[in-house]
């Protein structure tokens, strides 16, 4: 009689532990289930126009700093004034003419800057500073010249300007936005004629 009351101990225990283990594994998720796809992100995105390119029309750009902690800025540019500033760096990373690239350098470009790509590029990214203008002036300290160094975006700038482009933006940081408007803003038709829009994070306005 004794083994018989602890065998259905034993039992009762078992049933027991049976019952509390299935009903915790309800809670678990299954070994191959995924979390829900977080919701893309908007970006703000800046449309070029092209005017001498016969593959596309315009680019789109986005910033490279997408924070408002990291100080930097978003400014419109004269395309041609920024190029005459990046070609008197004397750090010996100044680009050739596109007309003078490699056939598969160009190609690589302009697939990148593809406006039908679900990836946007960024936009340049340059740092300004001044050095005394040549002449007479330029020797007294009166007039100055904007030099430009491309921190990146070098290859896609000048591809932009080859390909037609008088204004675009670049990203430059806020000590330096003052200056680099002086030495090369675009004038005011650039900032109505290139107005930053919204798209989700698929690309899609």
């Amino acid at each position: 009689m004794h083994l018989s009351q602890s065998a259905r101990s034993v039992s009762a225990l078992l049933t027991r532990w049976r019952f509390l283990a299935s009903s915790s594994s309800l809670s678990l998720p299954l070994p191959n289930s995924s979390p829900a796809a977080a919701p893309a992100l908007a970006e703000t995105v800046w449309t070029v126009p092209l005017h001498d390119h016969p593959w596309y029309d315009h680019v789109r750009l986005k910033r490279v700093f997408v924070t408002d902690s990291t100080r930097h800025r978003v400014v419109m540019v004269d395309a041609r004034k920024l190029l005459e500033c990046a070609d008197r760096d004397n750090t010996n990373y100044v680009l050739k003419p596109v007309t003078e690239w490699h056939a598969g350098k160009v190609r690589g470009i302009r697939e990148f800057l593809d406006p039908d790509n679900s990836r946007i590029p960024q936009m340049p990214y340059v740092t300004i500073s001044t050095r005394r203008a040549p002449g007479l002036l330029g020797w007294f300290g009166i007039e100055r010249e904007g030099v430009v160094a491309f921190r990146n975006g070098q290859h896609r700038a000048r591809y932009l300007v080859d390909a037609g482009a008088r204004w675009f933006p670049v990203e430059v940081h806020e000590r330096e936005a003052a200056l680099l408007r002086e030495m090369c803003g675009a004038p005011d038709d650039a900032r109505t004629a290139i107005r930053p829009t919204t798209v989700d994070g698929g690309g899609n306005a």
